[in-house]
């Protein structure tokens, strides 16, 4: 289980965005998040992931402090421009964990075709890709870590509905077979075909909605 027990988290000592939220997300489950822009979405998405560090409260992954398991929860941000090295090729931005941890690389091939990349693509750098192909790497890449947890924040925001729904479709396959998700969307239709319940965020505190 992913859990945030009464976690309050900011940018700045003082200021937080986030305020006591409690959150669990088990293993093979999909948890919506939703809520007005301003409202914490991303702040608490990076808690989760790691990338920041509560000034109160805790997260844990599987009963153990996230901060000492490297990998365990991956992330897929908004912007895929502002998330990859623009010198990279397709291929090395989804490789680009395991080369970062010194592993053996993930099949590019059939984890590109996963996404609906073709091979032709590996090879080419991020301006020559439009957004959407960008944004596929991403979930490559964060699928390539093998996370037993994988938050998406507004990861198809950029997605035309074909290219979302084929990714949607992605998570939710890897979702049956026990990848535990935080899916954080302003579609709202969106949220009640994939999630099994749905949270609201509003002024940094949780309510939530059962499906």
């Amino acid at each position: 289980m992913l859990a945030a027990d009464a976690v309050t988290v900011g940018y700045e000592p003082g200021a937080p965005v986030v305020r006591g939220v409690d959150l669990r997300v088990e293993p093979g489950e999909v948890v919506g998040i939703t809520g007005d822009s301003g409202s914490g979405k991303t702040t608490l998405a990076r808690a989760l992931a790691g990338l920041l560090t509560p000034s109160a409260g805790r997260i844990t992954c599987d009963g153990q402090p996230l901060r000492r398991q490297r990998g365990a929860v991956a992330m897929v941000f908004q912007s895929p421009r502002a998330a990859t090295n623009p010198q990279f090729t397709l291929g090395r931005i989804i490789a680009e964990p395991a080369v970062i941890r010194r592993a053996p690389g993930p099949d590019l091939p059939t984890l590109a075709a996963e996404v609906g990349l073709t091979p032709d693509l590996l090879d080419r750098r991020p301006h020559a890709l439009s957004d959407g192909q960008l944004q596929r790497a991403c979930v490559a890449r964060a699928l390539a870590q093998q996370p037993r947890y994988l938050v998406l924040d507004e990861a198809t925001a950029m997605l035309d509905a074909a290219t979302t729904a084929s990714v949607v479709r992605l998570i939710m396959e890897r979702a049956a077979a026990g990848l535990g998700v935080v899916l954080i969307s302003h579609d709202h239709a969106l949220l009640e075909i994939a999630c099994t319940r749905v949270t609201t965020l509003r002024a940094g505190s949780l309510r939530t909605s059962p499906q």
